[in-house]
């Protein structure tokens, strides 16, 4: 059973800084797999932000390119996002997502929320 844990999200004033949290339970890292970052904000889609893979590549979106930074740490079984610069329209529910890629039937570069099984619940960024 896979069990994402996302903190770090607050309000901050546009121009500011956050650092968001995912620690991951229950997933085995044996296979190909990648994580992201998601945001979704009131009236629109969920969105991808950022994802890194089992390879280390990465890849963002383009509103938040040179802004955020996705990492993981391994042994802390921990997924980070900094997020610097920010801007109003970062405002969202900021979610992490974790699975695998059997047999490279898929890409972590700019991945669909449909590749995801595993979710966390979100925490919230609000930007004024």
């Amino acid at each position: 059973h896979v069990q994402l844990v996302e903190s770090g999200g607050g309000s901050v004033q546009a121009g500011g800084s956050l650092n968001l949290s995912c620690v991951a339970s229950g997933f085995t890292y044996d296979n190909s797999y990648c994580m992201g970052w998601f945001r979704q904000a009131p009236g629109r889609e969920r969105e991808a932000v950022a994802a890194i893979d089992n390879d280390n590549s990465l890849s963002y979106a383009d509103s938040v390119k040179g802004r955020f930074t996705i990492s993981y740490d391994d042994a802390k079984n921990t997924l980070y996002l900094q997020m610097s610069r920010l801007k109003v329209e970062d405002t969202a529910m900021y979610y992490c997502a974790i699975d695998y890629i059997y047999g490279g039937m898929w890409s972590c570069f700019k991945p669909q929320l449909n590749e995801f099984t595993n979710w966390g619940r979100g925490t919230q960024v609000t930007v004024s």
